[in-house]
């Protein structure tokens, strides 16, 4: 999020003003979708199979129709760029995947330093 929001305001002090809006936008959009996320998930536990189900699919539409949000506005209006805007969404995403693969490429290191 920080750094989504250290290159928003390079853009904008950059010129481009409508990359660094959409950039936020998303990443604004895409940091309450995983809070939502991460709080209706104790909601499902302990429930039954076909209630589980019902929570789940209305949780996944409504955080789709939140994430439709800064694409709708960055459609609509030309102050937001659309591109950065979908980057935005999938920043918080590319993050921790990144995150993830740089544990997995230590750990193969460390794993192989000791073969050796």
């Amino acid at each position: 999020m920080t750094a989504a929001i250290f290159m928003g305001f390079f853009f904008i002090l950059a010129g481009h003003k409508a990359v660094g809006k959409g950039l936020i936008l998303g990443t604004i959009f895409s940091v309450i979708n995983f809070v939502l996320m991460g709080e209706t998930l104790h909601i499902r536990m302990g429930e039954s199979r076909k209630k589980t189900f019902f929570l789940s699919l209305s949780s996944i539409s409504f955080r789709y129709l939140l994430l439709a949000i800064p694409l709708f506005v960055a459609i609509k209006y030309e102050q937001f760029n659309l591109i950065a805007a979908v980057v935005g969404i999938l920043s918080i995403q590319l993050v921790i995947l990144s995150e993830h693969f740089l544990i997995f490429i230590r750990s193969a290191r460390g794993k192989h330093k000791k073969k050796g």
